[in-house]
């Protein structure tokens, strides 16, 4: 998260411990791809926009992975079914999308969409070997279409989460027009609240607009194995429309 302020400690400490395949995400990481590359790192931007793609590739980024604004956590504006076939329109390196996929149905359109591959966070919160609180994966699994919300607008750097009483204090601090030292002290140590301590009022849960199809917990596995059969189903079955 190129946001932290020891990213450029972390950027080097990835080299050191010989990191083969690193991901970026809320920023630009141009600064740091030119000495990963030279240490035969693989770089996956994740990317908010065409404009970015495009200086992704001129950087030297291996692939970028297209996020619509479905997505949890830092997002942009475009939605996945706008921003993905822009950008593999613009760009001739994989683009991966992400951002409103928890299923085979979101694989298939991606795929569709001329996506080379998927990037899925909010359904694997859930997953057995996933170590973030119990009651962040409750969340998660008793959530509705309408139950995230964007946070964090004016700050510039917008994250979406579920619903609760921090996301109700940030859109106080909207508002009346807050200054960002206030943003930062209410959101300060907010995702470990939620996922380490299970403070489901004041912490940050962080997911996506797809957290409404999500509605089991299950291994890594068997949700791997799920969406790419419902995708191949799905593929085969349109098929024959055509």
């Amino acid at each position: 998260m190129l946001l932290n302020p020891n990213a450029d400690e972390i950027a080097r400490i990835a080299i050191q411990e010989s990191v083969k395949v690193i991901i970026t995400g809320a920023g630009n990481p141009g600064k740091y791809i030119e000495m990963w590359k030279e240490n035969n790192i693989l770089v996956l931007p994740v990317i908010p926009s065409v404009a970015l793609g495009v200086r992704m590739e001129r950087t030297g980024a291996d692939a970028v992975i297209a996020e619509g604004g479905e997505a949890g956590g830092h997002v942009g504006e475009l939605t996945t079914m706008s921003l993905i076939p822009q950008v593999v329109d613009a760009i001739n390196i994989p683009v991966l999308a992400a951002g409103g996929i928890a299923d085979g149905r979101g694989l298939a359109a991606a795929w569709m969409l001329g996506a080379s591959g998927f990037q899925m966070g909010t359904r694997f919160l859930v997953a057995r070997e996933c170590n973030v609180h119990k009651n962040y994966k409750q969340k998660i699994l008793t959530a509705r279409d309408t139950s995230t919300i964007v946070t964090g607008r004016p700050t510039g750097h917008p994250v979406r989460i579920i619903k609760n009483r921090l996301a109700r204090d940030f859109q106080q601090l909207e508002k009346r027009n807050a200054s960002l030292e206030e943003y930062e002290e209410l959101g300060a140590g907010s995702l470990c609240r939620a996922a380490r301590e299970g403070d489901m009022d004041y912490g940050s849960i962080m997911a996506g607009q797809s957290a409404g199809l999500v509605k089991k917990e299950q291994t890594c596995k068997e949700i791997v194995e799920e969406i790419f059969l419902e995708a191949k189903n799905i593929i085969i079955g349109k098929a024959k429309l055509i």
